[in-house]
């Protein structure tokens, strides 16, 4: 009895000086994607190259980045650069990925965004290809970066998708710097 006066008492003096005892509202953890383009591509066949020596060092490069952000869930292409970029990352964290088909850039930026949301709160690694990647971005939200350059194989954006607001885009690099192209540098803008 003298424990429920108490107790009543004790809210009754809570609620009297405006103390907020409701529950607060719990915000879902963001989710973030890592975007990267395929890795450097070999020559040969033209159809549907491997990676290069190249390729497969900076697909190695990949595995730390991805492992560091937590990496949960992978989305590539049918293709094998694609594929090849994410393997060693797949099998380190030991995550299959999963494939969505190439095709008309918009549908294909769509179809991945819809992918990446079914993982809402987690961290999903995309490998994607030099006009999917900003496509993917704007999909999401983001502001639509420029196409990336055929020499551009360095390029690490990283979207943070939460709740409330716009999506956070940093664009970033990571394995070994990609060659500097006289073309390319005129497509960047000023």
């Amino acid at each position: 009895m003298i424990a429920t006066r108490v107790l009543v008492a004790s809210l009754t003096a809570a609620l009297s000086f405006g103390s907020d005892i409701r529950p607060r509202s719990v915000t879902a953890p963001p989710t973030v994607v890592l975007l990267v383009r395929h890795a450097e591509k070999a020559a040969q066949p033209p159809q549907d190259p491997p990676l290069s020596e190249a390729g497969l060092a900076r697909a190695q490069a990949l595995v730390a980045v991805a492992r560091d952000a937590g990496v949960s869930a992978i989305i590539t292409t049918q293709y094998e650069r694609t594929r090849k970029t994410a393997e060693p990352t797949a099998a380190a964290l030991h995550i299959t990925p999963e494939v969505v088909d190439a095709g008309p850039v918009a549908q294909h930026a769509k179809a991945v965004a819809d992918q990446i949301l079914k993982h809402a709160g987690g961290t999903v690694l995309v490998v994607g290809h030099s006009n999917t990647v900003p496509a993917i971005v704007a999909a999401l939200g983001a502001p639509k970066p420029r196409d990336l350059c055929d020499s551009e194989y360095d390029q690490l954006f990283v979207l943070v998708i939460v709740d409330a607001g716009p999506p956070r885009l940093i664009r970033s690099r990571y394995g070994a710097a990609s060659a500097d192209d006289p073309a390319c540098t005129a497509m960047q803008p000023r």
